[in-house]
């Protein structure tokens, strides 16, 4: 199989050059303010030795030379100050220029990455979201430049103790000072961001909120000053700009709507107001409630943004802060979270402007690179997997049919979540999302493995099987079914080595809440001569031993572990009938298109037979029956414990199977025998030994398809001990 894809995040060397840069000016930086520090001390003291001697010239009676010597001196003392100043000057205006590229690295490249980077991680990429280098860059440079402001002030106050004509400090400063509160100003509003975006403790993903159900959300701000711990106040509010737009929602926002910014909620001591108990709930005004938008969009294609905002003042600079969450989709009910989740998805694989609430107006479509990187980054989190190039590869092709190439080929918001798939009635994403969901709920490790191949047509599927040694077999997603279904096909030969491939009826998360796949993988069998039950799977395609694979995943008990098998020795088999199955014909493979989807299932007449057979079943050998089995079938108090009759229909129980022909059922000929002058273990075993024992059972196949032929599969119900819950 393919190398998978986005398993770990790997740094783009781009990516590590443009740190390395970043951080290399903020050490030049830094390393000029040093100097600058050194230097407005030899100012001052350049000063205060020229303002001695100027005072000492005044104050000092000597002769018209003695004084003309003096002043000669002072004049070049002066001009010395004022040469020493000028370059202060000049050094200051240069730093400002420094940081003014810093500032644009910053805030218009490192930050807007990151901002991206939020965005592809809500939606499942594996990107590094940590504020830990900008948090330590923004605090570097604006670190800086209050520095540089106590520059300015200093000079302001070398200013007040002496000037004289044509002073640069009285002519320059201003505009310096202009510049170090602009870009002050500009890197605090900037350092103020949504770290962690708007989510439910239990909703469907994030940005995905319903009304009256609490959220959290988190925000930091980038400069870290512990002078300001606990002092600025953060207030929360829904952005309603998108609600002007006629027949959009309005929301209030409920809980504890002002928080401080301090240390003690980050885990490494940022400056953090962390809101975990917000609640949004309908704002009925006027006309304005539910109904048909300007824009025609649904419920879920409505984006609302979460607001922030707060007060900085600290070393006399007073700036408003504000900053506001990525596009929330905001439901009433849970029902719409799958829809919501798909607009989450779309506008934030293909807008990094959270501000255009009017998105969905004129959505555009997405470039196959695009959508099959938002894919696999969706198996990614619910599997720890992506999709590798060859399952990449047949959506492709179930999408646009065989191209050489899909990296022009693009799929509209339409046909995405609007539009449903030929021949059935959902939509691409409810497939895809019921497969999602199959995964995360039932399949995370397999699939981790990667045991499970997935996305794969049935024509490659014949192709790969047909060239591997008998039993070879591979699990695929069903193509048929809504919700999600798995399904598994092997090879077979012939005795003349003519191969066939068989397919079960795909397992739902019906079946596989009950019993879990790899124990379905164990236990499954197929009924050959004689009736005897044989299980056709072995080797994981290519060719991995079905045991090495799956064996640590088996869920089989001792009796110690399990109480319930301390009476009743019993697992549950699939059973299918392979009397008269003719398998896959020979002949031209199709090509890997749609057209090669599974074929559609009816829920009516299922002929799902579920078992439970006894673990040394006369079914799978009679002679491994002892009779210590047969007497731990009866309770300490040799009570009869077999019913009267079948139990209840089960949703995998064929109605067909229910209604046996048996001549005299043997159910009843074990009840009769069940008399004070017969020896049960005797009478017990010859009742499990009988060859009658299935008759009556009906395992129908279904009809052969025009391409495969699709055994059908079962659970096994045990007939004497319906009331033992069994254990998967």
């Amino acid at each position: 199989m393919s190398q998978v894809q986005t398993l770990q995040v790997q740094p783009a060397a781009v990516e590590l050059e443009s740190q390395r840069q970043v951080e290399k000016s903020l050490k030049d930086l830094k390393t000029k303010v040093e100097v600058m520090e050194h230097s407005i001390r030899c100012l001052e003291e350049q000063q205060d030795e020229f303002d001695f001697k100027y005072q000492t010239h005044l104050m000092d009676s000597c002769t018209e030379e003695e004084k003309k010597m003096q002043v000669e001196g002072l004049q070049k003392m002066l001009n010395a100050l004022d040469k020493c100043r000028r370059n202060f000057l000049s050094d200051i205006s240069a730093m400002l220029d420094a940081a003014d590229v810093l500032r644009s690295a910053l805030i218009d490249e490192e930050l807007v990455d990151w901002k991206r980077r939020q965005q592809k991680s809500c939606i499942g990429a594996p990107d590094d979201t940590s504020l830990e280098h900008l948090e330590k860059w923004f605090t570097q440079i604006i670190e800086c430049m209050f520095q540089l402001q106590k520059f300015l002030q200093k000079l302001d106050e070398l200013v007040g103790k002496m000037t004289y004509d044509n002073d640069p400090i009285l002519v320059r400063k201003p505009p310096l000072k202009s510049r170090v509160d602009t870009l002050l100003t500009h890197l605090i509003k900037s350092s103020f961001v949504v770290e962690t975006q708007p989510s439910m403790p239990q909703g469907r993903g994030p940005l995905v909120l319903r009304t009256n159900v609490q959220f959290s959300v988190k925000v930091r701000l980038l400069y870290k000053v512990s002078e300001l711990n606990h002092v600025m106040k953060v207030t929360v509010s829904v952005n309603n700009a998108a609600s002007q737009l006629k027949g959009f929602r309005k929301f209030n926002v409920l809980g504890t709507l002002s928080k401080a910014l301090n240390m003690a909620e980050s885990m490494n001591g940022g400056m953090v107001a962390d809101f975990r108990h917000l609640t949004l709930k309908d704002q009925k005004v006027g006309g304005g409630g539910k109904g048909i938008n300007d824009l025609s969009l649904s419920v879920t294609e409505e984006l609302h943004r979460i607001t922030f905002q707060t007060q900085f003042d600290y070393q006399g600079l007073s700036v408003p802060l504000e900053t506001s969450s990525l596009p929330v989709v905001v439901v009433s009910n849970s029902s719409q979270q799958q829809s919501a989740w798909a607009s989450v998805l779309w506008f934030n694989m293909l807008c990094s402007d959270p501000k255009n609430v009017k998105f969905f107006e004129t959505s555009p479509a997405a470039t196959w690179p695009q959508f099959g990187e938002m894919l696999s980054w969706q198996f990614l989190s619910c599997g720890k997997r992506g999709l590798d190039s060859d399952q990449l590869e047949t959506l492709a092709i179930k999408l646009f049919g065989k191209q050489q190439s899909y990296d022009s080929c693009k799929i509209s918001w339409t046909k995405f979540s609007k539009e449903n798939l030929p021949d059935t009635n959902f939509t691409l994403w409810v497939w895809l999302d019921g497969i999602l969901t199959l995964v995360k709920l039932y399949l995370s490790d397999l699939w981790s493995d990667g045991s499970i191949m997935g996305f794969v047509s049935k024509g490659k599927e014949r192709l790969l099987l047909k060239k591997k040694q008998n039993g070879t077999f591979l699990l695929r997603f069903s193509e048929s079914i809504k919700d999600g279904g798995i399904t598994f096909s092997w090879v077979q030969y012939a005795n003349d080595g003519t191969p066939s491939v068989q397919t079960v009826k795909p397992f739902t998360s019906t079946d596989l809440k009950q019993i879990a796949l790899p124990d379905i993988l164990c236990n499954f069998r197929i009924m050959v001569a004689e009736n005897i039950p044989v299980n056709p799977l072995c080797y994981l395609y290519p060719n991995t031993p079905k045991d090495q694979a799956f064996g640590k995943y088996y869920s089989e008990k001792t009796g110690e572990e399990n109480p319930y098998l301390k009476y009743l020795k019993t697992k549950l088999v699939f059973v299918s009938k392979e009397n008269g199955c003719s398998g896959v014909r020979e002949g031209p493979e199709s090509d890997l298109s749609t057209q090669d989807r599974d074929p559609p299932f009816s829920d009516a007449g299922d002929d799902d037979l579920l078992l439970q057979v006894f673990e040394k079943s006369p079914m799978l050998s009679s002679s491994t029956t002892d009779d210590d089995m047969l007497n731990s079938i009866l309770d300490s108090d040799s009570e009869c414990t077999v019913p009267d009759a079948f139990p209840p229909t089960a949703p995998h129980i064929s109605p067909s199977c229910l209604q046996h022909n048996f001549s005299e059922s043997p159910l009843d000929i074990f009840a009769d025998a069940l008399s004070p002058d017969i020896d049960v273990n005797v009478t017990l075993h010859e009742f499990i030994n009988s060859p009658d024992i299935l008759n009556g059972i009906n395992l129908r196949m279904l009809p052969e398809e025009s391409d495969d032929f699709v055994l059908d599969s079962g659970l096994i119900q045990d007939l004497g001990y319906p009331n033992i819950p069994l254990t998967p």
